[in-house]
């Protein structure tokens, strides 16, 4: 995972942040392009990582894996123009041109798998009954329980975004706060002052690099520099 991460990072990143939509919210029978097509104004998935959640409009590089989605034939209007996603030759590059359209400019890979998330037990059964035993959406609550989920879509991702600015830098804050129980177990346990001051400067500068160059908030900065 550390190699993976480094992959996708540059100009002194590290950290990348985790989402996941699931189930990836798609209809009983619909095709790949009509879903993606479905989620154009926003992205379905939530945040994994342990900050508050945003919604992430850029970011510098990303991987995407989508699995489980039903490759049918697109369904069409009469009249109506499809969309670029329609023209696409490949799943691949259905979800590679989506993510050029959400993420303009950012580095993305992407992989899309036919076969879906198997939830059978022991994964936890916290579904809700308008999904399906293959974890669709349907329009009306179905007869049987959220237990009878066998499988289901899945959308996942890192990402190396600006958003991780925010928890960087709030993970800098929570550290240089007083607390001299947590500072005496720290270097009770061999921790030096020096290296403790070393690693929150390395913190700090690790948030800046995540930086975009506009739109910045420097409230945290100012946090930082007392």
């Amino acid at each position: 995972m550390v190699h993976f991460a480094d992959s996708l990072n540059f100009s002194g990143r590290k950290v990348v942040a985790a989402w996941a939509a699931l189930p990836f919210p798609a209809s009983a029978g619909s095709s790949l392009p009509d879903v993606l097509s479905a989620h154009q104004q926003d992205m379905p998935w939530k945040s994994l990582s342990s900050w508050r959640e945003q919604k992430v409009s850029c970011c510098f590089a990303q991987s995407v894996v989508l699995r489980g989605v039903c490759l049918e034939k697109p369904t069409s209007c009469r009249g109506q123009p499809q969309s670029p996603l329609h023209s696409c030759e490949s799943p691949e590059q259905m979800l590679q041109q989506f993510l050029h359209t959400q993420f303009p400019g950012a580095f993305s890979t992407c992989h899309v798998l036919q076969q879906p998330c198997d939830t059978r037990p022991p994964f936890p059964q916290f579904f809700s009954p308008l999904l399906t035993r293959r974890g669709f959406l349907l329009d009306k609550a179905q007869g049987f329980s959220s237990a009878g989920v066998e499988s289901v879509p899945v959308l996942a991702a890192l990402q190396s975004c600006p958003a991780l600015r925010s928890l960087l830098s709030a993970l800098c804050r929570e550290l240089r706060a007083p607390s001299v129980r947590r500072c005496s177990s720290f270097f009770t346990a061999g921790v030096e002052q020096d290296d403790f001051q070393e690693a929150l400067e390395e913190l700090k500068t690790l948030s800046q690099c995540y930086e975009t160059g506009f739109g910045a908030d420097g409230s945290e900065d100012e946090a930082d520099s007392d």
